[in-house]
């Protein structure tokens, strides 16, 4: 968070500078600058916390890692990238989808000006994604089936009430926002109106993104990349093109269908999580703990013979 903080706090400046400077072009040179210092400072905090270790990179370091632990971790972050990867770009296919419309241009602006709201809300339900991975899976490691359920529910709650305030807001700011990016009444009547249909969207896609956090949570990424690979180009994207060109419902008819598409992945992830064996997960979790453990202490008590064997000899 201090890190994003300051490296925000930076490029405001940098990006006014060269903006006047450069253009659109100093633009994304201030983005990708910004970005450096972020990743600068997060690699500086990780090099000194190692540092304050005695340096030993060997004590459960990077370089002390083998192929399989590398693969296990490979397993786990690959369908949790997809399952981001594959939301994210679905929204892209949306945009060139736009472009196809008869009135393209003015598709393209409205739709822009709406996810530019959307992306303020992905931020809240990213963090709340995330929190809820986290609590679950750290509840589950710690063998407490009970406190991992309240954890999800909780989670879940929140999410629907945070997606219900995010909707609200975006119908309340609907009269404002188009006025903010364009003077084109076209487009700024047309983000009135298809806010509407995104404020709907947003009430499905907060408990989406936290019932994904939740399948995390049990170590269970690839549930939620097949959920978000049937919902979204199975159903949401073949719904959106028949609504929008055979219906001809235009833009509010994508937005439709990806509404479907969500809907119907949100409801296959909350019947997984409704018929969660939390007793069995925690069960689960406590024996690849116990195996991570058995393998250290067997390490370490080979590393403690070679020793006392070399000592000896």
């Amino acid at each position: 968070m201090f890190s994003s903080a300051l490296g925000l706090a930076f490029h405001i400046p940098i990006n006014i500078l060269l903006a006047r400077a450069k253009g659109l072009e100093g633009v994304s040179m201030a983005i990708w600058i910004t970005d450096l210092m972020v990743v600068i400072l997060l690699a500086s905090y990780v090099l000194m916390m190692e540092h304050r270790k005695g340096g030993d990179w060997k004590e459960g370091g990077w370089l002390d890692q083998g192929v399989h632990d590398w693969l296990r971790l490979l397993k786990l972050c690959a369908p949790c990238c997809l399952t981001t990867c594959l939301e994210w770009w679905c929204w892209e296919i949306l945009i060139l989808l736009t472009g196809r419309l008869p009135n393209a241009k003015q598709a393209v602006g409205v739709i822009a000006i709406v996810l530019n709201f959307d992306y303020l809300l992905f931020s809240v339900i990213l963090s709340l994604a995330t929190c809820a991975s986290t609590r679950v899976s750290n509840e589950l490691g710690a063998n407490q089936a009970g406190r991992a359920c309240q954890s999800a529910y909780v989670s879940l709650g929140a999410s629907t009430i945070s997606g219900c305030i995010g909707a609200l807001v975006m119908v309340g700011v609907r009269g404002v926002w188009g006025s903010l990016f364009s003077h084109d009444q076209g487009i700024i009547k047309g983000v009135e109106k298809m806010m509407l249909l995104m404020a709907l969207i947003e009430v499905v896609n907060f408990p989406l993104a936290v019932c994904g956090g939740i399948v995390r949570g049990t170590a269970r990424p690839w549930l939620g990349m097949y959920a978000n690979l049937g919902g979204f180009y199975f159903l949401a994207l073949p719904m959106a093109v028949l609504l929008a060109f055979k219906a001809a419902l235009g833009l509010g008819g994508l937005l439709i269908g990806f509404l479907i598409g969500l809907a119907a992945c949100l409801i296959l992830l909350v019947v997984f999580v409704a018929r969660v064996d939390w007793e069995v997960e925690a069960g689960k979790a406590q024996k690849l703990a116990s195996c991570d453990v058995l393998e250290g202490v067997k390490e370490c008590v080979n590393h403690r013979t070679t020793e006392t064997v070399g000592a000896e000899a």
